[in-house]
């Protein structure tokens, strides 16, 4: 899904949200972030295989869709903090039966293989 469909007002309601957390990495970034304010450090550790050029586009994307909030502390060096927004709360809550549902389904498909 292209960027262009998460800010087309003439999409359906789920193709709407969706398009804000398409991709690898921001489902994992919404579930980290649950937890509390972190570092895009912390967040990269947490997530092996996520390029900082990656995470950084992803956060970006998500301040602009009103997920993230970005706060950068003015110390020496400088100190970046990435929180969920009470809009970022709200999908992460949204999200909780999907995932619900997702754990089931991979359950199924364990069973299945266990029993063939």
């Amino acid at each position: 899904m292209t960027r262009s469909r998460s800010q087309d007002t003439g999409v359906c309601g789920v193709t709407a949200a969706i398009a804000v957390i398409d991709g690898k990495w921001k489902t994992a970034l919404l579930w980290l972030l649950e937890s509390g304010p972190q570092r895009p450090g912390e967040l990269r550790r947490r997530l092996p295989g996520l390029s900082e050029k990656v995470l950084t586009q992803a956060l970006r994307e998500m301040e602009a869709d009103g997920l993230v909030h970005r706060e950068v502390h003015d110390v020496l060096p400088l100190k970046t903090v990435y929180s969920l927004t009470g809009f970022g709360r709200e999908l992460s809550q949204v999200l909780a039966p999907v995932s619900d549902w997702g754990h089931r389904r991979l359950e199924r498909l364990a069973e299945a293989r266990s029993t063939s």
